[in-house]
């Protein structure tokens, strides 16, 4: 019968030279099944020899399987686990990209208020310069009575044509006109500079608040980020711990049933997709 002309080829059993080349896995439940009831038939027969050959044959068949089985089962799954960490580090890397953008355009448009507000503050340093000048009172000099007494003896002894009087009243009032002019641009200037720092305190508040406001954003963003990189790892985590969970399962099936297990655990949806929650 066919299973006794088959016992010839069981000495040498040529199908075991290519089991290294992922042989199909039905093909070689088939051709278990094949051989288990040729050497059931052989020991009905009486057949001993052969059916201890094709026993045996049987054996190391099936642990070659099993053997190639298992190794395929840890390359799979170290695939799948390198899979998943390459998943994390890409999306670790668009995550970095995508911030250090928001941190550059943040930072720019920080700039760019800073720099506006300085210059409409120096505009306005200057307009409002020109102004107080221009409009704060006094504007010239109070002369005292004690001064307009001696211009008006100075004139009266000019026009008596005594000269030499006129003159030395002239230098008395020339001298206290100095004086009072000299107080007089004191108090202003002194009024002046009490109103540009009032005003110059006024801009710096400004930018103060503006600043503090920049740097409010600048911490929230910091915060935002360092929560979103929170969860991505915390995502990847979880990701990790349930393929490994998913892979020991599969790896006690098989090391309990390796025939019956499949030839390798299901692919990974870490492969094809971003690690996600």
């Amino acid at each position: 019968m066919l299973f006794c002309a088959m016992a010839g080829a069981v000495g040498d059993f040529p199908s075991l030279k290519g089991m290294d080349v992922n042989p199909d896995e039905h093909a070689i439940q088939d051709f278990l099944q094949v051989l288990e009831k040729h050497r059931i038939d052989c020991e009905r027969e009486g057949k001993y020899e052969e059916a201890e050959m094709a026993r045996t044959r049987l054996q190391q068949l099936r642990e070659h399987e099993e053997n190639r089985r298992r190794e395929e089962l840890r390359s799979q799954q170290l695939q799948e686990r390198l899979g998943v960490e390459e998943a994390h580090m890409k999306e670790l890397q668009e995550f970095n990209e995508i911030w250090d953008r928001k941190v550059e355009e943040f930072e720019a448009h920080a700039r760019n208020l800073q720099n506006t507000l300085g210059s409409r503050h120096k505009a306005e340093y200057q307009a409002y310069l020109e102004k107080i000048r221009r409009e704060t009172e006094p504007r010239t000099p109070r002369w005292s009575k004690d001064l307009l007494n001696l211009r008006k003896i100075q004139e009266t002894l000019a026009k008596m044509k005594k000269y030499g009087e006129a003159g030395k009243t002239k230098a008395q009032a020339d001298a206290v006109e100095e004086k009072e002019h000299q107080m007089w641009k004191a108090k202003r200037e002194q009024k002046l500079g009490a109103l540009e720092d009032q005003f110059m305190h006024k801009q710096q508040l400004e930018m103060t608040g503006l600043v503090k406001r920049i740097q409010s954003g600048r911490e929230e963003q910091k915060q935002a980020r360092k929560s979103e990189l929170e969860r991505l790892l915390q995502r990847y985590h979880n990701v990790k711990t349930q393929l490994e969970s998913q892979q020991k399962i599969i790896q006690q099936r098989v090391e309990k049933y390796p025939l019956n297990a499949p030839g390798g655990s299901r692919p990974s949806t870490a492969k094809s997709r971003p690690i996600t929650a």
